[in-house]
């Protein structure tokens, strides 16, 4: 029995960060579950506004008093980290959910999960973290299976064969206009794990949580006043999603993917998010009833398999410390 249970602590130990990194997937993929209940009613920037204002009233209580304690730390570089790194998350929430209200969910959801593609350009430069060949192999048959989603919108199935084509799935000016606030979003969430990659070797995972989800729910609020957003109108029954969506996704999700960022290099915690549209489709399937196409079965599985094989080098890498 205590060999059994050494067994487990050791694999619990060593694996503590993909695991964690694991849990953070699952959480995130939530997002578009509690996303879809609140736009009935609320515009898509209220939505991204108190998304981003409850998570930091969640972390206040915990994370203050790390914050004035690491406060020696929080300047210079830091500093603009910090910033930079919350107002891009900001705008990433704001263009993404935007996005939703001009394209469809599986366009918009595979267009912002294509910041892997930016971060592994940019972390070798930026970062100086090398690639793996496998890393490289996972991430390419990862976003075949991006592809393959994404072919779901402008794609049918008939007894005859598949039948594609432009007028099903990116059309129109809105679509257009969707898309390209999908992969915007995608390329601030790119800028935004470099920033934090950073700056997180420094500053605790609570301390860096709650300063850039302040930073984000502030450039959010500016963004949804300077639009005259609807902000104090949002009865009851929405308010219960915008918690949910506050709590699970982002509070649980993004902060086990800010105390990934500092265990894991940027583009394996970056790759790891593609699993986001397969846990999605996977929780649609549950709650919302929705039963993916076949394509969107067969590039999750894809993406899986693409997000495993990466991953695989990690097995050889030194331990990180497992302590936050």
């Amino acid at each position: 029995m205590s060999i059994k249970k050494y067994n487990i602590y050791q694999f619990v130990n060593k694996n503590t960060a993909p695991l964690g990194l694991f849990t953070a997937i699952l959480a995130v993929s939530t997002a578009a579950i509690f996303i879809r209940k609140a736009q009935a009613d609320i515009s898509s920037l209220v939505i991204a506004t108190y998304r981003l204002s409850l998570a930091v009233i969640f972390l206040f209580s915990f994370s203050i008093r790390k914050v004035i304690r690491e406060r020696q730390v929080i300047r210079g570089q830091n500093m603009l980290l910090l910033i930079g790194s919350g107002v891009l998350l900001g705008i990433h929430f704001a263009a993404w959910i935007t996005s939703l209200e001009y394209t469809n969910v599986v366009s918009s959801t595979v267009l912002v999960t294509t910041s892997p593609i930016w971060v592994t350009l940019l972390s070798p430069f930026l970062l100086k973290e090398k690639l793996p060949k496998a890393f490289v192999v996972g991430l390419m048959v990862a976003i075949v299976g991006i592809v393959l989603i994404s072919l779901n919108g402008m794609c049918s199935f008939s007894p005859n064969g598949i039948h594609c084509g432009l007028e099903d799935g990116f059309n129109g000016r809105q679509g257009i206009w969707g898309n390209f606030l999908a992969l915007f979003g995608a390329w601030c969430a790119s800028g935004y794990m470099i920033c934090g990659r950073t700056v997180r070797k420094e500053l605790s995972n609570q301390s860096y949580s709650f300063l850039v989800y302040s930073v984000a729910a502030l450039t959010l609020l500016a963004i949804s006043l300077a639009t005259r957003q609807p902000l104090f109108k949002v009865d009851a029954s929405n308010l219960v999603w915008l918690v949910l969506l506050a709590l699970i996704p982002q509070v649980i999700g993004h902060s086990l993917l800010n105390w990934a960022l500092g265990k894991l290099p940027a583009a394996y915690v970056s790759l790891s998010l593609l699993g986001e549209p397969a846990g999605s489709a996977a929780l649609a399937f549950l709650i919302l009833n929705e039963k993916p196409s076949p394509l969107e079965v067969l590039g999750s599985a894809v993406i899986i398999f693409g997000i495993f094989w990466a991953n695989k080098p990690r097995r050889s890498v030194e331990e990180a410390d497992p302590t936050l």
